[in-house]
This record gives C-alpha cells, structure tokens and sequence, in this order.
C-alpha cells in the first residue's frame, strides 16, 4: 500500500489573469511532478462574496470568501497566493507572514523599494517560504544562459542589452487602472522588473542606472467608455543604461506601447569567445554564437529546449515540442513546493523582490533628477 501524502491547501487572493495562472500551476502540479504531497485548491478571496463564489466555481477552489483577511487568517491555509494589484500585496504579505503563512506573492514584490524591504524583513524574521513571481526566469533555457555565462565558455562578458515591450496600452481609448495610477503604476514599474530580474539572474547585482522615459498618452477615460478624462502621470516607455557591479555595461528599455510587439521580452549578451540571444517571442529556442571550426565559418546557432533542459521532460519526452507560458508558472510552483519541503532557500525571494524593486527605483529617480543614480540594497 502506498504511503498517503500531505495535503497543502491553498488561499488565493485575487482571480484575474494572474490568479488563473497560479490556480491553474497548482492544479497541474501533482499530475507533472512527483512529490510527496496533494495540492488543494482550498479557498479564494475576491473584491465581494458574490465574485468569489463564481472565481471559485471557474477555478476549482471549494471555498470562497469576500474578506481577503478571512482567507489569511483560516488556520487550514497553508500557502497564501497574492494576485492582486501591487499596492495591495504589502497589508497582505505582512498578514500571511504574521500568521507564518508561506506566502508565494505575484511580480513586482511592492510598490517601492522601502515597502519591499518592510516585507522581506518580516519574511526573514518569521523565516517563512516565500516567493516572488517571476516565472519568466523558469524557462530552462535561462538556465542554461546562466551556467554558460558563469561557467566562463562566453569568455568576459562585456555588455548587456534587454528589452521588454507589448503593445497592450497603445490604444489610448483604454481607461485609468491600477496600471497607470502614480503609486505603483507606469511601464517600468510593471513590466520593467521582468528585464531587471532577467538582468540580476544572469549577470549579478546592477550598482547604478540613468534612464529617460516618456508618456505618450497624455490623458485616458477615467472608466471604460467614460467621456470624462483625467492625466496620466506615468510612463508609457522608458530607456536606461546600467552599470553592474561585476562592470559590465547594459541598458534595458520597456514599451507597454509597442506596436507590433505581443511579448518581445528579450535579451543580448556578449562576451569576449561568444555571445547568447534570446526573446520570449520564441521562448523554445536559444540562439549561441560560437567561432567556426576555420575563418567565415563561425555564427549563431540555435538550440531549441528538450528533456536535457530540466524539468522540459516532466512535461514531454521529445525534444521541440515547446513549453508555454503556463508550463513556467508550473514549474514556479513545483519549486515552491521544493522549497517548502527542502528548507532550501529559492533565488527568487523576498530578498531578490527587494532588490529588483531598488534597481526599479533607481530608475525612476534617475528620470527626475537627470543623473546617473545609484542602486540600494545590493
């Protein structure tokens, strides 16, 4: 008779496009990874009962509430899953942690650096499992990115170049939202610590930035359909040159307005014997400059991901048949399940969330004040 497994049950805060990844990730969870424990969609909370009853319904949970702090607080959660809007995850986190929750908290970790730094102090004193959400890191071709580079086979590296750019705020008939509200909205804020973290992960700590950014729609309706318009005080698109500690010169830019561009999150880097290309447009495959085996016959090629790239073969035994964006959300939660078992700590946690949100800040300093500032917290 086979041993029966724990049972971790989970509360969600928040059930938009997010909170359907993470229900869905831990729901695929068991049937992909071999662990010695159940994941229970247990509990959601949303912005009122008559909305969770129906997230709960659509995602599978068997219990639902309209208090976020009634979730937190029910001694049957175990792992509290934050998707809601960035301002809110601090009151949240700092609950869940309070009642020595593992808390797994959706990208950006918080609005600034200083609620960041709140958060992760209260995580590591309570020394509970927590974890950011950055699933793009996931892909197990970064991983493969991140042993070339450190393992020396790219030679010195000297520069890095990153960019992340969708076009899902171009039309500027699309209301005011969380998004595009001063205390923690603007391109850079939302999808510019998806590049940092690419950064940080593949080539250390960034010691100081310069930026400049731009808002392109000055005004947008203050609801959907509204004819009432108020300012947008935000960024739409920002450019920055980094200085990393290690020396290496970077610069990243991100566009929310991009035409064109569904998801080009995208990255160079370049070293002295070689070079490493790659967009999340084509998230399967990895393009590697390497010297010929004689003069003109050097170049890129390109790897596409297999069961040699763990855990590619939990999901498929041939090789080109391609992970999804879902697949990363997955693989995020089988390492938080990891985590939770093993006591081990995981590169993406409260402590990482901290310091991308400084280098964010560093950022958007820097587009006021004009100069080269520094990054804190490194």
């Amino acid at each position: 008779m086979s041993q029966r497994k724990n049972t971790l049950r989970v509360g969600m805060v928040g059930s938009g496009f997010m909170g359907k990844c993470h229900a869905n990730a831990f729901r695929a969870f068991g049937g992909l990874f071999d662990a010695p424990v159940n994941i229970e969609l247990y509990k959601i909370a949303d912005i009122s009962d008559a909305h969770a009853q129906k997230s709960a319904h659509a995602l599978g949970f068997t219990h639902h509430t309209g208090d976020w702090q009634t979730l937190v607080d029910d001694p049957k959660v175990d792992i509290v899953s934050i998707t809601v809007p960035n301002a809110l995850h601090e009151q949240i986190a700092l609950r869940a942690i309070a009642q020595g929750k593992t808390v797994y908290c959706e990208k950006p970790l918080s609005i600034t650096s200083a609620s960041a730094h709140t958060m992760m102090l209260a995580a590591e004193q309570a020394k509970i499992v927590n974890l950011v959400g950055f699933n793009f890191l996931r892909n197990p071709l970064i991983a493969v990115c991140r042993e070339m580079i450190s393992s020396g086979e790219l030679g010195e590296i000297i520069s890095f170049k990153g960019r992340h750019a969708e076009n899902y705020m171009i039309d500027a008939a699309l209301p005011h939202s969380f998004r595009t509200d001063p205390q923690g909205g603007g391109a850079v804020a939302d999808i510019g610590s998806h590049i940092v973290s690419l950064a940080r992960y593949l080539l250390g700590d960034i010691s100081e930035v310069t930026a400049r950014s731009r808002t392109v729609v000055a005004n947008r309706p203050v609801a959907l359909g509204s004819a009432e318009q108020a300012p947008v005080q935000v960024d739409d698109l920002a450019h920055a040159l980094l200085q990393f500690s290690s020396g290496v010169l970077g610069s990243i830019d991100v566009n929310w307005m991009a035409t064109g561009r569904a998801m080009d999150l995208s990255f160079e880097v370049t070293g002295t014997k070689g070079a490493l290309a790659f967009s999340q447009e084509r998230m399967n495959e990895l393009r590697i400059w390497e010297p010929g085996k004689s003069a003109g016959f050097g170049g890129f090629k390109k790897i596409e991901t297999g069961p040699d790239h763990q855990p590619y073969g939990n999901f498929c035994p041939a090789a080109g048949h391609h992970l999804g964006f879902n697949d990363l959300k997955i693989i995020e939660v089988s390492q938080l399940i990891e985590t939770m078992l093993s006591g081990k700590t995981n590169f993406t946690d409260f402590r990482e969330g901290y310091r991308v949100q400084c280098a964010i800040d560093a950022i958007l300093r820097s587009v006021t004040s004009g100069q080269w500032e520094a990054v804190e917290g490194i």
